[in-house]
């Protein structure tokens, strides 16, 4: 029994594309690392520190002066926001504000907490 050049060329090309596969798969991360603040429960707890601060400061605060105030916060963990950095802060009010409609800033953050 003779195999034709297609299907060895058919056979090697199945046997390459699954080895393919599974190399790719052994390098995508299967389990999330310990320092990841890129997860919803991280944003949650973010956000919660976030409003907290907020609440504390009773809202007299700019936007460079909350990312210091959190940082400063006892609740914030360093090793677990690392990347925390003002562009994260205006994301995470960024999403505040479009989640909640009637705030578009600080202030009336604080204003939406104590009502």
């Amino acid at each position: 029994m003779e195999i034709s050049l297609k299907t060895w060329m058919m056979i090697a090309f199945v046997i390459f594309m699954v080895l393919g596969i599974w190399k790719i798969y052994t390098f995508l991360p299967t389990k999330q690392l310990a320092d990841d603040d890129r997860n919803e429960e991280s944003e949650y707890e973010l956000t919660a520190l976030m409003l907290h601060v907020i609440k504390k400061h009773e809202g007299k605060l700019t936007p460079k002066e909350l990312f210091f105030a959190i940082q400063e916060d006892e609740g914030f963990k360093s090793e677990l926001f690392w990347r925390f950095n003002h562009n994260r802060l205006n994301q995470l009010l960024q999403k505040h504000y479009m989640k909640n409609k009637t705030t578009n800033s600080i202030e009336t953050i604080y204003k939406e907490l104590n009502s």
